[in-house]
């Protein structure tokens, strides 16, 4: 069977731990490679490699270093086909998907090749007689990124490409679920002619994160994932003196007004609901119709669109949805299926027991749509992340805006409208990161930055955009001044620009 190592030292090599994890085809159940789970000692070596290598990268002009990106870009681009293939096969979301996944990762590369203007400083000329005074922005050192199942390309390469652009090294912890596309990424940066050693591709469960957070070599590290994890991750690297970007959770809510376009909303609750199977921070898992004529007529237009989703293997182009990430992820779904039956929640659609013909032990589930969900209910409070849509009526425009607000979650948030004024007021006040006007999953553009409020993001610089740049580099101000005419003599006071 085939086995999957680490990327170190700009080569792959094999785990050396002994331990290793099963990586699933999630379309037909089957195992289909065995990857390595590092040690503490993989971990500390892959770290001392990247150190070495860091200084030479630093040295490179920022020009240079973008030059690399260019490259990596047209690689990357040669084998977009190949690579969704590849990430379908082990993460289970259509070919269709996948590619978008890689390309939303690129967009962020694409930024990152103007870091020769993003990484100008300051400068301020005779601040005070005869006193300039400049910043710099220069890179930390080495840096990690701990990354999820669900995005196996796009996380990746939103944490790698500023970093590495900024002059620093990388190691990158993916997922053990789908560890492929991560390690051919690394591969090709190598072969657009960035050092070896400065990118490191390192699989591990917990022993690896924990080896990664108390690593004193590594100055910066950023995470993707679970809540609890994440507020783990940010603590644990604060008592080592690490800077961190933690994201959570979410529970992203679609405010339906009596104005919307109804066939917009559904066409948007459908997508952003079910697609890859609802395996994203970004799905909307909750729709909140105003006034109960605006919530008979979307549930009567999402019962059949629900009932008629075409669930597939990853690869059919035409499936609107693929197999969840593993069985574990099915069995939960079901129990918060459940859980919401039994809090009293109106199921209206069911899609436990759904079976694809010729991929029947396929990790597949239907798509499942809730009515009537209380704010109290379980399936309202936590992230079910599967193909799970809650309904939730209010009655006024306050009461809707009050839920994502008083939500423990953060993420992203959406209002559909033709009322200016109203959407204009929703973005202004709700108490979410990320707000969409008409669309459904909102997430910005890669020269904007990405990033969730409350229980949904640790930490005060977000991902990509400019607080990219700023989370990747430390400021070293410069205050100067030449001795032409100056006069001697001690000075006991404060300096002061007079």
């Amino acid at each position: 069977m085939r086995q999957i190592g680490h990327f170190i030292a700009g080569k792959r090599v094999e785990g050396t731990s002994g331990r290793f994890a099963d990586v699933f085809n999630p379309t037909t159940g089957d195992v289909q490679a065995k990857v390595a789970l590092a040690s503490a000692a993989e971990i500390r070596a892959a770290v001392e490699n990247a150190r070495e290598a860091q200084l030479v990268w630093a040295g490179w002009n920022p020009q240079r270093r973008a030059r690399v990106l260019m490259r990596f870009l047209e690689l990357m681009r040669d084998e977009h086909d190949s690579l969704a293939e590849l990430l379908a096969s082990e993460h289970g979301k259509t070919v269709p998907d996948a590619k978008g996944d890689i390309q939303r990762g690129l967009e962020v590369v694409e930024f990152a090749v103007g870091v020769p203007h993003l990484l100008k400083g300051e400068y301020t000329e005779s601040a005070g007689t005869g006193i300039d005074v400049y910043s710099l922005r220069q890179p930390l050192g080495v840096v990690a990124g701990i990354t999820p199942f669900n995005f196996p390309a796009m996380i990746p390469l939103w944490k790698c490409a500023p970093a590495l652009a900024c002059g620093n090294a990388f190691i990158l912890k993916p997922s053990e679920r789908d560890p492929s596309v991560p390690i051919r990424i690394a591969e090709l940066f190598v072969e657009a002619g960035l050092p070896a050693g400065v990118f490191n591709v390192v699989n591990g469960d917990k022993e690896a994160v924990d080896a990664i957070l108390d690593d004193e070599d590594i100055r910066a590290v950023g995470f993707v994932g679970s809540t609890p994890i994440a507020e783990y991750i940010y603590v644990r690297a604060a008592q080592t003196g690490k800077r961190a970007q933690c994201f959570g959770g979410a529970k992203n809510h679609a405010i339906v007004m009596p104005d919307a376009d109804m066939d917009q909303v559904v066409d948007a609750l459908i997508g952003a609901g079910y697609g890859s199977a609802g395996e994203r921070c970004m799905a909307i898992s909750v729709a909140v119709p105003v006034t109960k004529a605006t919530g008979d007529a979307l549930m009567e237009r999402l019962i059949p669109r629900v009932e008629s989703l075409k669930i597939g293997p990853s690869n059919d182009g035409s499936a609107d949805y693929g197999p969840l990430v593993t069985r574990e992820a099915v069995e939960r779904v079901k129990r918060y299926v459940e859980i919401g039956v039994n809090e009293g929640a109106k199921l209206a659609v069911d899609g436990r027991n759904f079976r694809l013909q010729g991929y029947e032990n396929g990790f597949f589930m239907g798509g499942c749509l809730f009515d009537e969900v209380k704010p109290d209910m379980t399936i309202y409070k936590e992230e079910i992340f599967g193909p799970v849509l809650s309904v939730v009526r209010a009655d006024t425009y306050e009461e809707a805006l009050a839920l994502p607000t008083k939500h423990s979650y953060g993420n992203g948030v959406a209002i559909f409208t033709r009322d200016g004024d109203a959407a204009r007021d929703f973005a202004a006040r709700v108490n979410v990161g990320m707000v969409g006007i008409n669309v459904p999953i909102p997430v910005p553009i890669a020269y904007h930055t990405f990033g969730g409020w409350k229980r949904s993001g640790f930490g005060d610089l977000n991902q990509h955009g400019p607080d990219s740049i700023r989370f990747y580099t430390k400021t070293k101000t410069v205050t100067s001044r030449w001795p032409s005419g100056i006069k001697s003599g001690a000075d006991f006071s404060i300096p002061t620009m007079r």
